[in-house]
């Protein structure tokens, strides 16, 4: 589900819902705030869709209020879209903050179905939740999925050098185990006398004959630190097999990391918007499926740029307070995947793109460091990509204006 930032409008009843794993806690209001419906409800498509009805008798008028859009309100936000229902959702940190200003200080489900149906009900500045295509939901899952699986890759390889520093530093120092090279060593190798006693010639052939570039050099590298530690240190054997373990999965994660990302290629390219996407620099395949992942590629649902850009967490917020004026920060409230896609985007462009180098360069020129001015390109790209997904239109580098001879 995708946040529409337009406002909706006015309702004659609201339904608040207070997600739950297990079941769902709804209260339905009407303009006054007067109860007229509260219900425990299982998370069953049955139980879900009698709560839907007996809503729809109230009122065929009715805006459906969550504090999730995901998990495990799926269910109840499918059956609600396949109803044509407008949903708004409202964080539930807002559902916290707001709940400190009703009369009871009792915390339970039925409070804070309340308290969104009544949030729902009074604030006009919320927008409806709407379905992304079904490829940009299969791209979020890929993406997902891809974002676990590094996450876990690096926690497996930072546990393989602490591993390896305990019983060789000389190797953990020497090797690189973010490359497949010294993974797959280390699958074979672990402790410097078994190094010593193999030499570089069988290593290197070893090495060799599961395609490791660079072979010879990484086998003459890893010898000399092993021709550096002589010492056998206490619980080498163990240890020696906790490694060889670590680097093999770090591989499978390797593994499925280049299925994972073959997926997302293949899924983003099917996508309308997809040529369009990949044509502006620095914007590649995942870094495009990561945009659709988060936005669902339709800039209907945010009106303008500045929408998209502060969705983004791009466009800073004032907190002005007193003689304190000018002061510009981050917003508290943005989705950090596409923030990580825009900013990685700006940095891939300066290497390629004259424009993007420029516009970079004119802000450290004013003084601004190099992260503020990669997020003010960043800023500045999400206009010109918003744009271009709107017109339907693939990037066109502008042409330098020279001066006549």
């Amino acid at each position: 589900m995708y946040d529409e930032l337009a406002e909706v409008d006015v309702s004659e009843i609201w339904a608040g819902v207070d997600i739950g794993k297990e079941h769902h806690h709804c209260v339905v209001i009407d303009a006054q705030g007067k109860r007229l419906l509260s219900r425990r409800v299982l998370n069953d498509e049955s139980e879900l869709l009698k709560l839907v009805a007996d809503v729809l008798e109230l009122s065929q008028d009715v805006l459906w209020a969550v504090d999730i859009n995901h998990g495990g309100a799926a269910l109840l936000l499918g059956l609600l879209v396949s109803h044509d229902q407008h949903i708004t959702y409202i964080t539930g940190l807002a559902v916290h903050r707001a709940s400190a200003g009703y009369r009871s200080q009792a915390k339970t489900d039925a409070k804070d179905a309340f308290v969104i149906a009544d949030q729902a009900r009074m604030r006009t500045d919320l927008g409806v939740l709407r379905p992304g295509d079904e490829i940009s939901v299969d791209l979020r899952t890929l993406v997902n999925r891809r974002t676990d699986l590094v996450c876990d890759r690096t926690r497996q390889i930072n546990r393989l050098r602490a591993q390896l520093l305990e019983i060789a530093p000389g190797l953990e120092r020497c090797l690189d185990v973010t490359r497949k090279g010294p993974v797959m060593l280390l699958t074979g190798y672990q402790t410097p006398a078994a190094i010593r006693r193999a030499g570089t010639l069988r290593i290197t052939m070893w090495l060799k004959n599961r395609k490791v570039r660079g072979s010879e050099a990484l086998a003459r590298t890893v010898v000399e630190a092993a021709e550096a530690q002589f010492t056998a240190l206490p619980g080498e054997k163990l240890a020696a097999e906790m490694v060889a373990r670590l680097a093999k999965g770090v591989m499978a994660l390797d593994e499925e990391i280049a299925e994972l990302e073959a997926l997302i290629e293949a899924r983003f390219r099917e996508h309308p918007h997809a040529e369009v996407i990949q044509s502006m620099p620095g914007m590649g395949t995942l870094l495009g499926a990561e945009f659709l992942a988060a936005t669902g590629g339709d800039m209907d649902a945010f009106g303008t740029a500045d929408r998209l850009a502060g969705y983004a967490g791009l466009a800073p917020v004032p907190r002005d307070s007193g003689r304190v004026s000018g002061n510009l920060h981050r917003p508290r409230r943005y989705h950090r995947g596409l923030l990580r896609a825009f900013y990685l985007s700006a940095f891939a462009s300066l290497r390629g793109c004259l424009a993007s180098k420029q516009f970079y360069e004119r802000k450290r020129a004013e003084g601004k460091g190099h992260k503020q001015a990669l997020l003010a390109l960043a800023r500045r790209r999400a206009n010109v990509l918003w744009a271009m997904i709107r017109d339907g239109a693939c990037y066109q580098a502008t042409p330098s204006v020279t001066a006549s001879a």
